[in-house]
């Protein structure tokens, strides 16, 4: 049965702050360990007000520190905005803390907009996404047993187990990642566009590795779950009014559902969200269930990431809390008898 994870942005909500963002954050790992999810990731952002994740590895830590045995990890570091021995220094104090837990997934686009992307900048020159692959394989390299007279290496890093995946959202990341025989995540709860193509062509170029002998799938998907159908499509409508504000260039923190928020848009944003939110299921149990069924069998994946911005956290804990009931419902219908 294909395994069910969680992707939080942390998000921070309107009226308050990243302090209570990270409390949530916290409670929702504890949850989603009592509740079964396979591993929590937490994704790098900057310069977004509903985002309280950007230094992303410190949160890592803090929720690791938090729970005892889901993965914690990245989804993902964006490496232009890093030196690579950076962060195999930083995942391999994570990995030596928290040793079998921890995943570094790796992303080619700097998170943000380019007046912020500048701020980031590794040097003079700025990060290169043109050397994604090279930095990858250089944070591959880092984590290496070190040789007899290597000078350079990762202290902590060397020698540790982090498993390294590829994000994305387009075909790139899917080659890379075929290629070199890694796990990949898509970025389909907001970029569905090319889902398809990217998981065959990912597939089809697969070549085992040291890391994974067979294809590894995770797609990213938006649950808004609630008692019925109505009260979910209306907690959903943080996320939609968030989504419209940052296409609008004007990024604001999670705001509260809205009753009638839908009828006020205009066409196009009504076609850009349907487009966008294609890769949801917003409803009651069954409806989820329905939908998170249907999803499974078109796109053979092996993993579902689970997101869900939501401005109420009793919401959302519950709103997890139903994707893991109907998932284990999935499962129990698929055990062979």
């Amino acid at each position: 049965m294909t395994a069910l994870s969680v992707l939080d942005l942390s998000p921070i909500v309107q009226g308050g702050d990243a302090a209570l963002a990270f409390r949530n954050t916290l409670d929702l790992a504890r949850s989603a360990e009592r509740l079964g999810y396979r591993r929590y990731w937490l994704a790098e952002h900057h310069n977004m007000p509903g985002v309280a994740s950007a230094a992303t590895a410190v949160v890592i830590g803090h929720v690791a520190a938090g729970t005892s045995t889901i993965r914690v990890g990245a989804g993902g570091i964006m490496l232009p905005n890093h030196a690579p021995l950076v962060i195999a220094e930083q995942f391999g104090t994570l990995a030596s803390l928290f040793p079998g837990r921890i995943d570094l997934g790796l992303g080619r686009a700097p998170g943000t907009d380019q007046m912020t992307a500048r701020a980031l900048r590794r040097n003079l020159a700025g990060g290169d996404a043109d050397a994604f692959p090279q930095d990858v394989m250089e944070v591959m390299a880092y984590f290496r047993e070190a040789q007899p007279g290597q000078r350079l290496r990762a202290v902590p890093g060397a020698g540790l187990d982090v498993p390294i995946w590829i994000l994305g959202s387009s075909l790139y990341g899917a080659q890379l990642a075929g290629a070199l025989g890694l796990p990949y995540a898509f970025a389909s709860h907001f970029a569905p566009a090319m889902m398809t193509q990217a998981i065959e062509v990912y597939r089809s170029r697969f070549r085992p590795s040291e890391q994974l002998d067979r294809p590894h799938v995770m797609l990213g998907f938006n649950v808004f779950a609630a008692e019925t159908d109505e009260e979910a499509r209306f907690l959903s409508t943080s996320l939609m009014q968030a989504f419209v504000n940052l296409r609008s260039g004007d990024p604001t923190p999670l705001p509260p559902p809205q009753e009638g928020y839908e009828s006020r848009l205009t066409a196009e944003q009504r076609a850009t969200l349907e487009q966008v939110l294609s890769c949801s299921a917003i409803g009651s149990p069954h409806t989820v269930r329905d939908a998170l069924a249907s999803f499974v069998a078109r796109t053979g994946a092996d993993e579902i990431m689970v997101t869900s911005q939501i401005f109420d956290h009793a919401a959302r804990l519950r709103s997890f809390e139903i994707a893991a009931e109907v998932h284990a419902e999935l499962a129990q219908i698929a055990a062979p008898a």
